[in-house]
């Protein structure tokens, strides 16, 4: 029990989440001797792969991981959501997160929470002890409250996020360096409030990790020219973890998970380009100037990553499907992606899911009708610029996966098995004694 507890006669107990955006959990679980902090927490509680969401995008993973509720309900459903009744898309920010977020749940009990670089938390929420908002932060200056925090993380080597534009380069050199100096600052900052010990639950995420992979991931599995930086960074991280946990007082329980897994990028799919030369989509401009550029004969579009939506009368502008066609399209539509082979003749799409099958709550207004969740090595892509080739390679090597994400419980009594990303939440609130209604969340408590 921490020296604040103490002072404050306060023993309700207490959680600090880590999150490591992107780590499949095979890559852990596989050499626990490289990683031995993870696996002494895996083997004090518990451990295993669990599921993602649908889709398996990191602005919509999330806002779900983070309240337990899937898309329809958060009304985030990825980098670039639609806006109703029309073709006009916007980048979702933690504003327009529609669903009660854990630490809301845990400030409504009179409690704490520390919150730093939970990415779709920008700008920072005020009803919280403090909040460090990461991924689509436009700078720290504006992404701390209380605002004071911008100092002290500056002098830390604090930043919002890795330059991902280095990776880009061929020599990776300066993007590995990085990378790293983005992961020490998280560290320091990190370390510096748990140690604080003022909370009552800490939920800070290392996002680092996710570029890592994008752009040497291929380099793990392949054995290729970075493969040794690679887990080398990993080494780190899982020291970092290692600290931390023995940082934390005896009355906190530490969780780690990742919002996805990875694996390694073959081939780019740019789902708008077959849509384009199947005849389903079309433009009224050649330039293709963007989705509110699509043609009244069009049947169907499609935004990242793998959402289609039909062109539907009185939904879209110029919608082209009458409604009682919408089933019958979209049936057709499903089949083509289904059948859709890449050039190495293996199949895009593990699955197809419809959105009924993935989706309820108040926001499937702007639900997409059909969501592809790729097979491995396919990463799908939905530009509406010009583009020649369906399938083409580009600078990154990695991507998200929906299976094989992680999850690290620091309690002899819980069991990750048959898990997925909906359980978090439901769990932390179980370790910290805050009871809710079993129907409160689309997951339940893993304890």
């Amino acid at each position: 029990m921490g020296l604040f507890d103490r002072l404050r006669g306060d023993d309700a107990p207490r959680v600090a989440f880590f999150g490591i955006d992107g780590v499949p959990y095979s890559l852990l679980s596989e050499h626990e001797d490289e990683f031995p902090n993870l696996a002494a927490l895996a083997a004090d509680g518990a451990a295993g792969a669990i599921d993602s969401i649908v889709p398996p995008e990191s602005s919509a993973c999330w806002p779900s991981l983070t309240t337990g509720k899937n898309p329809g309900e958060t009304g985030v459903y990825g980098f670039q959501d639609r806006e109703v009744g029309s073709y006009d898309t916007y980048v979702p920010m933690g504003r327009d997160v529609q669903a009660e977020r854990l630490w809301d749940r845990v400030t409504s009990e009179g409690r704490d929470a520390t919150v730093m670089n939970v990415p779709v938390t920008f700008p920072p929420q005020r009803n919280v002890q403090r909040m460090v908002s990461g991924f689509l932060s436009p700078g720290l200056d504006k992404a701390t409250y209380p605002e004071d925090l911008e100092g002290p993380l500056s002098e830390m080597g604090y930043r919002i996020d890795v330059n991902a534009k280095l990776g880009h380069d061929d020599d990776k050199t300066a993007f590995i360096e990085d990378a790293h100096k983005t992961l020490d600052g998280r560290f320091n900052a990190f370390k510096h409030f748990v140690e604080k010990d003022d909370w009552d639950l800490f939920f800070g995420v290392f996002m680092t990790t996710d570029r890592v992979n994008h752009f040497l991931f291929k380099d793990y599995e392949h054995d290729g020219e970075y493969k040794e930086e690679f887990i080398e960074f990993y080494r780190k991280v899982d020291r970092y973890l290692g600290e931390l946990r023995d940082a934390l007082a005896d009355d906190v329980t530490m969780v780690v998970a990742s919002d996805h897994g990875f694996t390694t990028l073959n081939y780019e799919v740019h789902c708008n380009a077959w849509l384009h030369e199947q005849g389903w989509l079309d433009y009224e401009n050649e330039d293709h100037s963007g989705l509110d550029d699509i043609s009244g004969d069009s049947k169907a579009y499609s935004l990242i990553p793998g959402r289609f939506y039909i062109n539907l009368e009185g939904r879209e502008p110029r919608g082209s499907v009458p409604e009682d066609q919408y089933e019958a399209v979209r049936e057709e539509l499903k089949t083509k992606l289904e059948e859709l082979e890449g050039p190495d003749g293996k199949k895009v799409a593990e699955r197809v899911v419809k959105k009924e099958e993935a989706f309820r709550g108040n926001h499937e207004d702007i639900a997409p009708d059909l969501v592809v969740i790729p097979n491995h090595g396919y990463d799908l892509k939905s530009g509406f610029k010009p583009h020649g080739d369906v399938f083409d390679v580009g600078p990154r090597n990695g991507m998200h996966s929906f299976d094989n994400a992680s999850l690290y419980i620091d309690d002899e009594t819980a069991t990750v098995r048959d898990a997925d990303l909906f359980d978090i939440t439901p769990t932390i609130l179980d370790l910290m004694d805050i009871e809710f209604a079993r129907d409160a969340y689309d997951g339940a408590s893993l304890l």
